[in-house]
C-alpha cells in the first residue's frame, strides 16, 4: 500500500523512482520511449508519458525436473538449474518479446534433455553430466541472447532413476564387492597354504638331516667302542664286543618303553638263545641300514 501511495503521489508530481538492480520501461502514447535507468525520473503523464512496467537484473535460477529415457531403456529424472539474467541494454527486447520466461527456458531444456540423454546408457549419463549441461547452455544461449537474457550457468544437479533400479544398482554394485572380497580371501588362503606346504617340506628335510646325523653318530660311537673294548680284553673278538653292546641297548630301549606313561604292557620273546637272536636281529637290521 505504502508503494501504491508513493507511486500515485509520484505520478501526481510527474517523477517516478526505480529502484537499484532494475529498470523500468517508459512508453509514450503506448509506444516505447526509452529503459530507465535505477534512480529519480520525469515523467510527465500529461504528454502521455507512463511506466509500461519494470524488468529485474538480478540474476534469476530456475530448476527444471525433465523425464526422459536412457539408450538401455531406463526411465530417469533429470534436474537442470538453469541461472540466468536480463541484460540491461536489451531490456527492451526482455520485456517486449518474451511473455514467460521461465517456461520459454523450461521448453528449451526439456528439448535438449531429451535429444541426449536417449544416445546414452545409464551409466554414460552419469558419466556425462557435464556434456548434458554444456549442451543444454549452448542451445538455451544461442536461443535466449535473441530476446535480451543472458544464460551465466547451466548444472545438471541430479540424475535419478526409478526407485527399483536404484536398488538393481545397489545390488549388483554389492554382488560385485563380494565378487572381489571372496577372490582376495582365496588368494590368502592360496598363499598361506603354499607357505605351510613349503614350512612342512623344510622341516621334513632338516628333520631327515637330523635322523641321518644322528644315526652315523650311533655307527661311530658303535665303531669305537668296539675298537677300544677289544684292545683292552685281550681274546675277546669285535663281533663278541658287538652282541654285548647290542643287547645292553635293547634292553635300554625296553627300559624307556616301559617307563613311557601311556605305555601298558610290552611283550618281549622269551627262551634260552633269545638274547642271541636279538642281537642277531638288531646287528643285522643296522648293517642294512648302514650298506643303504
Amino acid at each position: 500500500m505504502r508503494y501504491h501511495s508513493e507511486e500515485n503521489m509520484g505520478n501526481l508530481f510527474c517523477c517516478t523512482q526505480v529502484d537499484q538492480s532494475t529498470v523500468a520501461i517508459k512508453e509514450r502514447f503506448g509506444k516505447f520511449e526509452e529503459v530507465l535507468e535505477p534512480g529519480c525520473h520525469c515523467l510527465p503523464w500529461i504528454f502521455g508519458s507512463q511506466l509500461a512496467g519494470h524488468l529485474s537484473l538480478r540474476l534469476q535460477q530456475l530448476d527444471v525436473k525433465c523425464e526422459t529415457k536412457t539408450k538401455d531403456n531406463v526411465f530417469v529424472n533429470v534436474v537442470a538449474s538453469i541461472q540466468y539474467r536480463a541484460l540491461a541494454d536489451k531490456a527492451s527486447d526482455a520485456f517486449y518479446r518474451l511473455t514467460n520466461t521461465r517456461t520459454q527456458i523450461q521448453a528449451y531444456v526439456f528439448d535438449v534433455i531429451r535429444a541426449s540423454v536417449p544416445k546414452l546408457n545409464l551409466d554414460d549419463a552419469f558419466e556425462q553430466k557435464n556434456e548434458i549441461a554444456k549442451a543444454v547452455e549452448e542451445e538455451l544461449e544461442k536461443a535466449m541472447s535473441a530476446y535480451g537474457y543472458e544464460i551465466v550457468q547451466t548444472l545438471i544437479v541430479d540424475i535419478e532413476p526409478d526407485e527399483h533400479v536404484k536398488r538393481a544398482m545397489n545390488e549388483i554394485n554389492a554382488a560385485a564387492r563380494l565378487r572381489v572380497a571372496a577372490n582376495e580371501k582365496a588368494e590368502a588362503e592360496k598363499i598361506l597354504q603354499i607357505k605351510r606346504a613349503e614350512g612342512e617340506a623344510e622341516s621334513k628335510y632338516l628333520s631327515g638331516l637330523g635322523i641321518a646325523r644322528q644315526r652315523q653318530a650311533i655307527v661311530d660311537g658303535l665303531r669305537d667302542s668296539v675298537l677300544g673294548f677289544s684292545v683292552n680284553v685281550p681274546g675277546t673278538t669285535a663281533k663278541d664286543v658287538m652282541d654285548m653292546v647290542l643287547v645292553t641297548q635293547y634292553f635300554d630301549t625296553m627300559k624307556e618303553i616301559g617307563a613311557a606313561s601311556k605305555s601298558s604292557a610290552v611283550f618281549i620273546p622269551h627262551g634260552p638263545g633269545i638274547v642271541r637272536d636279538v642281537a642277531a636281529q638288531i646287528r643285522d637290521g643296522l648293517l642294512q641300514a648302514s650298506h643303504q
